[in-house]
């Protein structure tokens, strides 16, 4: 017993220590900062349920990407006519199969890697771009703000999933040129948030002293713009996933997306559109996930917006 007594607060020290260097008021260096912000973030996170669902929903999204050989009970792709259109639950098929005998449960789970693949290009490419057009038209002013932000106005004009019909059907179909004519599709709301972060931000006494020291435009804006333009990129972002991954099944559903055999849920949808009144689960199956999917990205993106927003009152 008082052997016990003795190592409990040895071994109970270092997590004490690592906790209070975690919410230490006064970080000592940039990196412990970094790190307290983040722990406070994750708090945040877990305290909302909603928002934590989000994440979890995310984190079995990536994790069936990653793990779907193991995951998967079939080969995605092979075929069976024996057993085309088998209902849930039977002979094996725990969703059922589609009509060629493919198992739908190991579709939908190779499935998760093409629309993770699409989600990170997209998160990768059209964000970017938008903040580098917000924040030199909101830095630049004048004409290069006028042409930038009429070039961003002709996009906005047109719906996303129209915009991307037509890049997709001049660029051919397939899973590289959709993705790449939604990225293009997808810029001008980061454009027009990283120009409005950007004009609040110009004229403040710190991006004045920067700019007196000898900073030069693109010092200034990569370097003091961007972080603070990021947290509402970040938030947008992840609320937008859910169009992305929409636009990115209604591509794949009219077939000019992830051409067959590749187990793209829109597709799959398309495929089982003249089955749905008999065999309901050839569309609904991947239907659900779709919709699992987008859930997990509006919940997360809302819980973000609560944690990342400065403006909002701190709980």
């Amino acid at each position: 017993m008082n052997l016990d007594t003795q190592q409990s607060p040895e071994t109970a020290a270092p997590k004490q220590s690592l906790k209070a260097w975690l919410n230490s008021d006064v970080p000592a260096s940039r990196f412990q900062a970094n790190m307290v912000q983040l722990y406070s973030g994750w708090l945040k996170l877990v305290a909302n349920p909603l928002a934590f669902l989000g994440f979890l929903i995310l984190v079995g999204l990536l994790a069936s990407a990653v793990f779907a050989p193991w995951l998967a009970t079939a080969d995605p792709v092979a075929q069976d006519l024996a057993a085309r259109l088998t209902p849930p639950g039977t002979d094996g098929f725990i969703l059922g199969s589609d009509e060629l005998g493919r198992d739908i449960y190991s579709r939908i789970i190779y499935g998760s890697r093409i629309t993770l693949l699409i989600v990170t290009l997209v998160a990768v490419t059209a964000p970017v771009f938008g903040l580098l057009v917000g924040t030199f038209a909101g830095y630049l002013g004048g004409w290069a703000d006028e042409v930038l932000m009429r070039v961003t106005d002709v996009f906005l004009a047109f719906p996303k999933l129209v915009l991307a019909l037509a890049f997709v059907a001049a660029l051919g179909a397939g899973i590289e040129n959709a993705i790449l004519a939604i990225s293009i599709t997808a810029w001008p709301p980061y454009a027009r948030i990283a120009r409005a972060e950007t004009l609040t931000i110009r004229n403040s006494d710190f991006i004045s002293a920067v700019r007196l020291q000898g900073a030069g435009t693109l010092h200034i804006i990569v370097r003091h713009i961007w972080p603070l333009c990021l947290s509402s990129i970040i938030v947008r972002m992840t609320l937008d996933m859910a169009g992305i991954i929409l636009t990115a099944a209604g591509l794949g559903f009219l077939g000019l997306g992830a051409q067959p055999p590749m187990p793209e849920w829109g597709a799959m949808i398309s495929a089982g559109r003249k089955f749905i009144l008999d065999q309901w689960w050839v569309a609904t199956m991947p239907g659900l996930a779709i919709f699992i999917v987008s859930l997990g990205f509006n919940l997360l993106g809302d819980g973000l917006r609560d944690i990342l927003d400065p403006k909002k009152s701190k709980s």
